[in-house]
């Protein structure tokens, strides 16, 4: 029922803070409180009411995060205070030499406030009585880029903070490495360049003249310093930096302050030992003289602060041998070469592969058999090829021939002129007839359990199947052919396969494996237009005005669905009897669910220890569905944890902070 305009804007201003907190929570604090359900019905609520009355739309809704236009160019902004850089130590005798000179410029005490050295790009976020109207790049220090479109999309930067205050504030946006893995993993599947690390894909994120791809990439943020702090009675650094975090800007919880530079060193070790396996990378350690009076003392130079310097830790590559280059195919037909090489230690771990990427970039670096290269961990994830160490190239080294033909079906491979991937085109390509099943039985997809890769392989081995359709198929003594399935293993597969039938409509559009149709992008199409019938006689213009989704997405859906192959395969999984409809989320609203079901209704949750009686993934499936929001971490905001056997660290901080605990039995009786 449509509100009238005064209660509509009542409810707006109701919405707006409690959907910002929300936010705040969980992408700043990553603690959320209310699952992803919750979060999306107020949001769809807050649009509606938007589109019924625009003239209510405020600067900070969340909705307003992400424009429509693009921009053509970004404008010049002068910083009102120099963006200055900072002076760089490489060893002790630097640290020392920085200490021993802090200490002759003043006869204050010395703190040092520490920080890790966050690997993304500078920024500057401007806020007037609590609204974010600005945010700019570094730039030369005196002069920035004006992003403050993309700025506002990312989700850990507030639009409005939590006290009404005029401020600047200055941190690093970057990109978190499973948001940059997950960013090359796709641009790799679709033959695009890849970016070299978080930083450059940070970078080239936050330049992009199209907002919508600066919040798909899931950019974060941590503010290190603040402007002016003269007006707010903040003496140290420290201070500052809890300041900020008491108004809703995020910045990083590893912090400390020391009183001795051998404490900092201490640190710093510790920081470069684990550096791998933080959620960001960090290239070293900002020290900093806590104290405010001692900083002005201290000074500047012309281009850096006297009272701080910023330790750069080495690059950590290792050397080895290159014997060969093999080439998979995935499901998209990309043919990806990976270097096969002599072991090597590299940031705590064995290292025998690395990427090569592409084809372009083995010419590029002129990558040969037998060469001794040089490897590093792209965002300490990623094993790849740095560079060749021509000193060490064998006389009798020839370039390396790039394959002409498909590694497993022989067909031609193709370069195509917007890609960097070599493809192969035959779609009955065995390996990405393969890949594709393998996809189609996943977990985000059709969710076949026990159908892994091995059994997969054999079905198409023994020419039991010949697509995924053929799944539906399949029989008990097919199954019982196969290497170890037995009587009972056959049943619980058939039982997997029959179960998935009734999976909803979105998972089936996302098994499929359309090339640019992801899980997110298959959910919003089967919400539009409810049947498969309908989604493949939809054309580009009816997709395309769904929101959310672009012309690529599109393009490539209604081309799959004019091949026969695929209108045959569709035919083939509704004669199994495969659900062909959406089926919506059942409604979480208290009145929906019974009196014993809503003990779980809003609460947060955490699983811990080994259960018995469940499986986690299915408890966790059940819990969500009574409207319990399950997370990872214990924290204040926990309402229960449920521990099984072996429970350690997180039962013991939830009896800490004094959290209900409940065993597998009480769990049972609740549910009963």
């Amino acid at each position: 029922m449509t509100l009238a305009k005064d209660e509509a804007r009542e409810r707006i201003d109701q919405l707006i803070p409690e959907l910002n907190q929300y936010a705040y929570e969980y992408y700043a604090l990553d603690q959320p409180t209310v699952q992803d359900e919750v979060y999306d019905k107020l949001y769809r609520e807050l649009e509606d009411l938007e589109g019924t009355y625009p003239d209510l739309i405020q600067e900070d809704s969340p909705t307003q995060r992400v424009g429509d236009q693009l921009a053509e160019g970004f404008n010049k902004v002068s910083h009102d205070t120099p963006m200055l850089s900072l002076a760089n130590a490489f060893n002790r005798k630097d640290l020392l030499d920085f200490d021993r000179r802090v200490r002759n410029l003043t006869d204050l005490d010395i703190e040092y406030e520490v920080e890790l050295k966050i690997d993304g790009l500078a920024v500057s976020l401007k806020y007037d009585q609590g609204r974010l109207v600005q945010g700019a790049t570094r730039g030369d220090g005196n002069i920035g880029e004006d992003i403050t479109a993309n700025i506002k999309a990312i989700q850990a930067i507030p639009l409005r903070l939590q006290e009404a205050i005029s401020l600047e504030a200055r941190g690093e946006v970057y990109m978190p490495k499973e948001s940059f893995l997950k960013l090359n993993q796709g641009r790799e599947e679709e033959g695009m360049a890849l970016f070299a690390n978080p930083r450059n894909a940070a970078a080239g994120t936050l330049r992009n003249l199209d907002p919508k791809v600066t919040a798909k990439r899931q950019l974060n943020v941590f503010l290190y310093g603040l402007v002016s702090q003269e007006s707010l009675a903040i003496d140290q650094q420290d201070q500052s930096l809890d300041y900020l975090t008491s108004i809703g800007l995020r910045t990083n919880p590893e912090r400390r302050v020391y009183s001795s530079m051998e404490e900092v060193i201490d640190y710093i070790e510790n920081f470069q030992a684990k550096r791998s396996s933080l959620a960001y990378e960090i290239d070293g350690v900002v020290i900093k003289v806590n104290d405010f009076k001692a900083q002005e003392e201290i000074g500047y130079t012309v281009k850096a602060p006297k009272w701080a310097i910023a330790y750069k830790f080495p690059a950590e590559e290792a050397h080895t041998k290159l014997h060969d280059i093999e080439w998979t195919l995935g499901r998209t037909g990309v043919v990806t070469p990976t270097a096969v090489m002599d072991p090597v230690q590299l940031a705590g771990t064995t290292v025998k592969r690395a990427s090569l990427h592409n084809a372009d970039l083995i010419k590029e670096k002129d990558v040969r058999l037998e060469d001794t290269v040089v490897v590093r961990k792209a965002g300490d994830i990623i094993p790849e090829v740095v560079r060749v160490d021509l000193d060490q190239r064998p006389e009798d080294s020839k370039p390396y021939p790039i394959p002409t033909k498909c590694p497993v079906c022989q067909g031609e491979l193709v370069h195509l002129e917007d890609e960097v991937a070599l493809r192969c085109m035959n779609p009955q390509c065995p390996a990405q007839v393969l890949e594709k099943a393998n996809h189609f039985v996943s977990r985000n997809a059709m969710n076949i359990d026990g159908l892994g890769q091995k059994l997969i392989e054999q079905l198409f081995n023994q020419d039991l199947v010949q697509d995924t359709g053929d799944l539906y198929y399949l029989k008990k003594e097919d199954l019982m052919a196969l290497d170890r399935v037995g009587d009972k293993s056959a049943s619980k597969l058939l039982d997997a396969i029959e179960n998935s039938k009734s999976n909803s409509l979105e998972r089936l559009l996302f098994g499929l494996g359309i090339r640019h149709v992801g899980s997110k992008a298959a959910r919003l199409i089967a919400e539009e237009f409810k049947t498969m019938d309908r989604v493949r006689e939809a054309s580009v213009q009816d997709l395309t005005q769904i929101d959310g989704l672009g012309q690529v997405i599109a393009d490539s859906l209604v081309e799959y669905f004019k091949l026969e192959e695929s209108q045959a395969l569709i035919d083939k999984f509704a004669q199994a009897g495969l659900n062909m409809d959406y089926i919506p989320t059942r409604s979480l609203e208290e009145n929906d669910l019974s009196e014993s079901t809503q003990a779980f209704a809003g609460k947060t949750i955490v699983l811990t220890g080994k259960l018995s009686q469940f499986k986690r993934n299915e408890l966790k499936e059940i819990l969500i569905e009574l409207g319990a929001n399950v997370t990872g971490s214990v924290s204040k905001n926990t309402d229960l944890v449920i521990a099984g056997s072996d429970a350690g660290s997180k039962l013991d901080k939830a009896q800490e902070l004094g959290v209900e605990t409940w065993d597998e039995d009480q769990l049972l009786a609740e549910l009963n």
